[in-house]
């Protein structure tokens, strides 16, 4: 877990997935944002290097979109580096994973209404979380809920994901309550019981938008 840590952030635009929970909704199109090359991009992150930098973040949109310039990105500026990605794309996920440190990989549910087949997604994160695992890859995956999610549905998926791992993995499971925290004023208890329901399987840890509560871009 890098809670904490100082970060450079790298935006991609394009996203393949439509979620209705989206908190950058823009970067979902390809044309959003400036364009770099590989030079240019490198350039611009030591610019922004800090005595308490950490690592670089791979964020979108959905990185993945661009492995084969990610690739050639981190071959060309050794920085340690988290993706975050929506594990959609495992065969574009294995062309960086001599590459990368770590990944925040985003389990969709059905609610999130991300894509018109659910279960082909989830078979697809799923594939990318095994990935992860046999390269050894320092991995969490996050789990956005909303107030509508139910409790039982969470209980599942998470079951799921534990039932087709290895059974030595200690996977971590983020439970990130959706923003605005208002939301969740009058229904703790929800979101103690759902992070107890993933808790039956997975390693479960409660953590909101910490960049949004200290209001930081």
């Amino acid at each position: 877990m890098l809670l904490g840590r100082r970060q450079v952030f790298i935006r991609f635009s394009g996203c393949n997935l439509n979620c209705n929970y989206c908190d950058t909704p823009l970067s979902r199109y390809s044309n959003y944002g400036n364009e770099f090359d590989v030079e240019t991009l490198c350039q611009n992150v030591n610019e922004l290097i800090t005595p308490d930098f950490h690592s670089i973040s791979l964020t979108g949109g959905e990185p993945l979109l661009h492995a084969d310039f990610i690739k050639n990105f981190l071959e060309k500026c050794n920085f340690p580096v988290l993706l975050e990605t929506n594990g959609s794309l495992p065969d574009e996920l294995r062309k960086l994973t001599e590459l990368i440190d770590y990944v925040s990989l985003d389990i969709k549910l059905p609610e999130h209404e991300a894509v018109s087949n659910w279960d082909v997604l989830m078979k697809r994160e799923i594939e990318s979380i095994k990935i992860l695992i046999e390269e050894g890859i320092d991995t969490y995956c996050k789990l956005v809920v909303q107030p509508s999610t139910q409790t039982d549905t969470v209980g599942s998926i998470a079951a799921r994901i534990m039932g087709e791992i290895p059974a030595t993995s200690k996977l971590p499971l983020v439970i990130q309550p959706s923003s605005p925290l208002e939301y969740w004023a009058d229904k703790n208890q929800k979101l103690l019981a759902i992070s107890e329901k993933a808790g039956e399987h997975l390693n479960v840890l409660t953590i909101p938008q910490v960049h949004k509560l200290l209001k930081l871009k």
